[in-house]
């Protein structure tokens, strides 16, 4: 079976639930391994009221035994602390009081093609599925895929490199310990004077009831050669990492390794030589590709940039016209944040690692994470893998 997961829970519901099916049995777990996520989530100059009202943390309520999976689906269940303030707008059952709709569909969201495609005619009811606070169930259900990784020697970790107008300094050698410290940036950036002017930029930008987007950068260190596949298109691991960052909420692209940079490039400038020495093995000096060739990772870290937009949610809205009368009218304004950039990039890692957990799960099978790690040492025997972490 091959790892899964799917959410479900709206924004000012009662609370989010991730449901991950096709974990090996054994693996171990702790209640650090996933809130620890979940407040990463909640950091990054720029967010709202919202985030002085919700502290994350999940309730594992099912697949999970004495701290060790069991092989059966695990269920986690995130509360929204929130909802104590919503509970007659947002009961899952009819209440008595009449409850407003909201007919103000804002440019940017998924409110005027969510009512048209469902027949609905209050927009809450697309809007509060749509709400970015989903993504506090993909990093609850990414520290499971997390830990997993860890015990196959796969670290995923992200930074920062743009907002707005502000872009960091790049490297293309940036190893896990050159994450160290990034959380205590105000935007998780790795650079001290970009992080600097990146807070200015927000709050500029919050002054002028604007929002900001930006770029990050999400990596995965210690991949073996070979997850992934070049013979269906379904099961090329670069196409199935761009899914998955691309559907996190805000995000308009996706480039692995140097991406776009590379169709102006010419071919000799664009791809990754290759060498063999007696004590690396194979090896690039290069890694243009961003450790993907044909679908499949080649040894180096996969690294991936995600290009975010601008909240649709403005504190200064802009123009829209009301469902029910068809008049001009400004959109939706609710409680919003300025940027989430830095928080954008830990959702990123949870995507990154369910997608690696999944390709690794599908190459090496296991009933039990001691069988999955077996089938691994045996793979890196049988290629001559030297571990390059």
């Amino acid at each position: 079976m091959s790892l899964r997961f799917v959410t479900a829970g709206e924004s000012h519901g009662p609370g989010l639930t991730a449901i991950v099916e096709g974990l090996p049995a054994g693996l171990e777990l702790s209640p650090e391994d996933i809130d620890r996520d979940l407040a990463r989530r909640q950091l990054g100059h720029g967010r709202g009221g919202r985030m002085k009202i919700e502290k994350d943390r999940a309730d594992l309520v099912a697949g999970l035994r004495h701290g060790r999976t069991l092989g059966s689906p695990v269920a986690l269940r995130v509360e929204n602390r929130d909802y104590q303030n919503w509970e007659e707008r947002m009961n899952p059952w009819p209440v008595e009081a009449e409850v407003d709709e909201v007919h103000l569909p804002r440019p940017g969201h998924a409110d005027l093609a969510g009512v048209m495609k469902f027949g609905h005619t209050d927009v809450r009811n697309v809007l509060e599925r749509a709400s970015a606070r989903e993504t506090a169930a993909r990093v609850a259900a990414g520290g499971v895929a997390k830990t997993l990784l860890r015990e196959l020697g796969v670290t995923v970790l992200s930074h920062v490199i743009r907002i707005g107008t502000v872009t960091a300094p790049t490297r293309d050698d940036l190893a896990p310990a050159d994450f160290e410290g990034v959380d205590d940036s105000p935007v998780r950036c790795l650079d001290a004077a970009a992080s600097e002017a990146m807070v200015a930029e927000i709050d500029a930008a919050r002054k002028a009831n604007e929002s900001l987007g930006g770029l990050f950068e999400v990596s995965a260190f210690g991949l073996v050669p070979g997850i992934g596949s070049h013979v269906s298109w379904d099961l090329r691991l670069d196409g199935r990492l761009a899914g998955a960052l691309m559907s996190i909420h805000a995000m308009k692209g996706v480039a692995i390794g140097d991406g776009f940079a590379l169709a102006e490039r010419v071919g000799s400038q664009a791809h990754d030589e290759i060498f063999w020495s007696e004590e690396q093995g194979f090896f690039r000096e290069t890694n243009r590709a961003g450790g993907i060739e044909g679908g499949m990772t080649t040894g180096d870290p996969v690294v991936a940039r995600v290009a975010m937009k601008p909240l649709p949610t403005l504190t200064k809205p802009l123009r829209s016209v009301d469902l029910a009368t068809k008049a001009p009218a400004a959109a939706l304004r609710e409680r919003t944040d300025s940027c989430t950039v830095p928080a954008a990039g830990v959702v990123g890692e949870a995507m990154m690692a369910l997608v690696l957990a999944a390709a690794y799960l599908e190459k090496l099978g296991g009933d039990h994470i001691d069988d999955v790690k077996a089938a691994l040492r045996a793979y890196e025997e049988r290629i001559g893998w030297r571990q390059r972490r």
